[in-house]
């Protein structure tokens, strides 16, 4: 019986005994990857008597292995799950996200069509980018679940020392994490049709391998720009019905001259390699730190030097989008991370909220670009579908979540 690495609910597990089959099995974990040395026979005839697959690490050779635990915290500061504070002017929580991994590894594969699905497998340590002064919150790793599997992904569960040690304690706080997770697993197996669908184009960036290339992907994500990926070596062709209104093409080795295309076609591209300007440019207006020029029916941005910081580019691609016409957005919610996708019919569109922080005890207003007359929804706290009042505004439509 081996692990299947695109389905299964798969566990990274130390010194198993027989006795621990059955918390596992609580949650329907359905593969196991021992960490360590090899399992007992006896322990492997009863996993596989549970249903339950088991393999080494050699198994994740080829799996991701970067990313950073996910959670809030602050600069400098220790995590504090439960009492986090509150976004205001002059602060907000910082947000450690993966959502972009498993995108950027099936763009730079390109995977698109391929059956195959990006698993992630970093750890809760400090070697997988975990900082030495973070705990890590038992909760956490639903959310490392919940990022790789609404990407078409998969994620080994990495159960850190001390979680594993509270679960055989029957610590009552380990437990009821344990079972939000099985409870969320199980509503990701229900509605799998839903996730790893395409991202709307709105905000297409390119990407290459590289460090560079990942952060740009990984704060356009984490600002909740809602970005669609193309491998900037065989970029989308320009199409005024492509949909894509903003083409970043930044801290590449090499800019595809098909991306002038783009702006001729009436995008806005981003460039930051002032070399690549055309004397045929017409300068709109000059900035600090960047230039804009019209090129046909759009306009090229021109960024001086290379973004030194990714985060603050992301913000300034969502301005140069405009609030009116960006892909998604919440309020409300400053610890939620939000992207959208088509949906998985024709006129359907998802809009994905990831909540990273405490439980929302108020109204989340939430907006997604495009003219929707019915809204429903989903999550994993829910028994049952929502059904949700739409308000129209302007080009895009609005909700509040309970």
């Amino acid at each position: 019986m081996a692990i299947d690495f695109t389905k299964h609910l798969i566990a990274r597990w130390a010194d198993p005994e027989t006795a621990h089959l059955r918390l596992l099995g609580q949650i329907g974990i359905e593969g196991l990857i021992i960490a360590g040395g090899p399992p007992s026979a006896a322990f492997a005839q009863a996993a596989a008597a549970a249903g339950i697959a088991v393999d080494s690490e050699a198994a994740l050779s080829g799996a991701v292995t970067r990313g950073l635990w996910p959670g809030i915290r602050r600069p400098g500061r220790q995590i504090n799950w439960e009492n986090e504070v509150e976004a205001s002017a002059s602060t907000e929580p910082w947000i450690d996200s993966n959502l972009y991994l498993v995108p950027l590894e099936r763009t730079l594969a390109g995977r698109r069509a391929d059956p195959g699905i990006p698993v992630v497998a970093y750890r809760a340590s400090p070697e997988a980018g975990l900082a030495a002064d973070r705990s890590v919150p038992f909760e956490t790793l639903e959310l490392a679940l919940i990022e790789a599997r609404l990407q078409g992904g998969n994620y080994v569960l990495s159960v850190d020392p001390r979680y594993r040690a509270a679960l055989l304690a029957r610590n009552p706080q380990a437990l009821a994490a344990w079972a939000s997770l099985g409870r969320t697993a199980a509503w990701l197996r229900a509605h799998a049709g839903l996730f790893g669908l395409e991202a709307q184009p709105t905000l297409t960036a390119l990407v290459e391998p590289g460090q560079r290339s990942a952060e740009i992907a990984n704060l356009l994500y984490r600002r909740s720009a809602s970005p669609r990926l193309a491998l900037a070596a065989a970029p989308p062709p320009p199409d005024r019905k492509s949909g894509i209104e903003l083409l970043v093409a930044a801290s590449l080795q090499t800019v595809p001259e098909v991306v002038w295309g783009h702006a001729e076609a009436g995008a806005t591209v981003v460039i930051d390699d002032p070399a690549l300007v055309k004397p045929a440019w017409r300068r709109l207006k000059q900035e600090p730190d960047r230039e804009f020029f019209a090129l046909g029916a759009g306009r090229v941005v021109v960024y001086r030097r290379r973004a030194a910081d990714p985060s603050e580019f992301a913000l300034d691609m969502i301005d140069l989008i405009g609030h009116l016409r960006r892909t998604a957005r919440v309020w409300n919610a400053p610890s939620a991370v939000v992207f959208s996708t088509t949906g998985p019919a024709p006129g359907e569109a998802l809009l994905h909220v990831v909540n990273y922080g405490a439980p929302r005890k108020e109204e989340v207003q939430a907006r997604i670009n495009g003219r929707f007359t019915q809204a429903t929804l989903l999550c994993p706290e829910a028994p049952a579908p929502i059904s949700l009042k739409t308000g129209q505004r302007g080009l895009a439509t609005e909700v509040f979540l309970p």
